[in-house]
């Protein structure tokens, strides 16, 4: 309930005048000062009816967005003017805040410094210090030729990424807290499993491992379709562990120099070491770790043998304590040489979730939503071969339409089993069919070496 006589006073005035665009963009940016954010957005998303392109009404909504920790939402509204060459600096500092709120950091710290290059006045303090960088107070730091900004929020960042002052690290790779766990990790119990045993339980009771001559340490290969949850699982192994968390993704370690993104991945898995215990992730690792036999040029070659060398270190006792996680879809074209022991010797599955997955997977994504009397089983049963992503984007979707009702009635209006049910029915799942059937063809006729055996059994009872 707004109690500011003020507020109340400009409320009704757009209220009697819904199409006075300067006075509803006026009280949105009111009600965001002081505070009533839900009241806020709702005012933004009105005057965008009226303004759809006007970036400045973008902006305040997906402040909005991101000071209720709805992030993916602020990115949502944010992409489209990202797009655009030249847009507002603001703009990307607010994606990058969002960026950091969906644990992105490496491209939170590319936006960031992006942003504040272009116009050092939009430069954050608190914000910079979260992305592990100096505040930016005159020139931004001397870099390589500048390229053009990606087309989204979520593509990958220039080869050159900038580098923070007195580092070598690219200033988007930084070890950070995990804030969940493998209880916020719906279904996957026999991954989770595996990767307690492989893992985690050598840290967490060293001296039963060293009686067998376990070290804390080792790395895992979790393959499977797109938008399954490897990276969730990832994050949430670090928060289960307590353990530093450091994600690296291309943009951080490939370089159009010579010898930069050697230099790059060393420089990442000394970080690793100096901030031990440490979950070391990286995404889609088949671009880093590709089949030395399939390139042409000796530099992409001299990459893998960084990256072997990396893992193996410089002594038995080098990467103890740094449990290095390695994320594809395609683990069929990644160099046999990571899958001996001590490297990437482990491949783990993780299968796009069951039936009881996905209900738990609704509730999770449901939990902090107004919600009725809610069947997610009944969801679950019609989203089969749906993975965690296109689940995230059934809710969002019925979440969006709920939103056009409770603006209309003035009130949030809970979901119902019925709004998930209807965007279900709108949505087909992404990517899961396709994988499977080149998985299909790797498993029965290129697995001499019984290296996919772990998906034969599943595909027989599952496809």
């Amino acid at each position: 309930m707004i109690e500011d006589p003020g507020l109340q006073a400009l409320r009704e005035a757009a209220r009697l005048s819904p199409d006075n665009l300067p006075l509803r963009h006026h009280l949105a940016g009111q009600l965001l000062a002081k505070g009533y954010l839900a009241e806020a957005e709702a005012e933004y998303r009105a005057a965008l009816m009226l303004a759809p392109k006007d970036a400045d009404i973008t902006a305040g909504l997906a402040e909005a967005f991101v000071r209720q920790g709805a992030h993916g939402a602020a990115l949502a509204a944010l992409e489209p003017l990202l797009a655009t060459p030249g847009y507002p600096p603001r703009l990307g500092v607010l994606a990058a805040r969002a960026l950091l709120g969906e644990g992105d950091t490496a491209r939170a710290g590319y936006r960031y410094h992006e942003a504040v290059s272009r116009d050092p006045s939009v430069a954050d303090a608190e914000l910079a210090a979260r992305l592990s960088a100096p505040p930016v107070t005159a020139a931004p730091v001397a870099a390589r030729p500048h390229q053009a900004p990606p087309a989204s929020p979520y593509a990958a960042a220039p080869a050159s990424p900038y580098q923070s002052a007195g580092s070598a690290t690219p200033v988007g790779v930084g070890a950070e807290r995990s804030s969940v766990s493998f209880a916020d990790v719906a279904g996957m119990d026999a991954v989770k499993e595996a990767l307690k045993i492989k893992l985690l339980l050598p840290v967490q009771q060293p001296e039963l491992f060293a009686a067998y001559g376990k070290r804390a340490g080792g790395g895992v290969l979790l393959y499977g379709p797109p938008g399954a949850g490897k990276t969730h699982l990832a994050r949430a192994a670090a928060g289960e562990l307590g353990a530093s968390f450091v994600s690296v993704g291309l943009a951080d370690i490939l370089d159009m120099y010579i010898g930069s993104s050697e230099r790059n991945l060393r420089d990442t898995f000394e970080m690793a070491r100096r901030n031990r215990p440490c979950v070391l992730f990286f995404d889609e690792v088949d671009a880093l770790a590709a089949r030395r036999s399939d390139m042409r040029q000796a530099h992409t070659r001299q990459l893998v043998n960084q990256f072997l060398a990396e893992l193996d270190g410089v002594d038995q006792n080098a990467n103890e304590g740094v449990l290095v996680l390695a994320a594809t879809n395609a683990p069929w074209y990644v160099d046999p040489a990571f899958r001996r022991p001590g490297r990437l010797d482990q491949p783990v599955f993780v299968p796009p979730p069951d039936a009881a997955a996905r209900a738990a997977i609704l509730r999770i994504l449901c939990r902090d939503k107004p919600l009725a009397e809610m069947d997610f089983d009944a969801v679950a049963r019609v989203t089969e071969h749906f993975v965690g992503a296109d689940l995230k984007g059934v809710v969002d979707r019925a979440v969006e339409a709920k939103l056009h009702q409770s603006l209309s009635a003035g009130r949030p209006i809970p979901l119902l089993t019925a709004d998930i049910l209807a965007a279900a029915q709108g949505m087909r799942a992404t990517a899961v069919r396709e994988w499977m059937a080149t998985a299909r063809n790797y498993v029965m006729h290129a697995n001499d070496s019984g290296a996919w055996d772990e998906l034969l059994p599943w595909m027989k009872t599952t496809w």
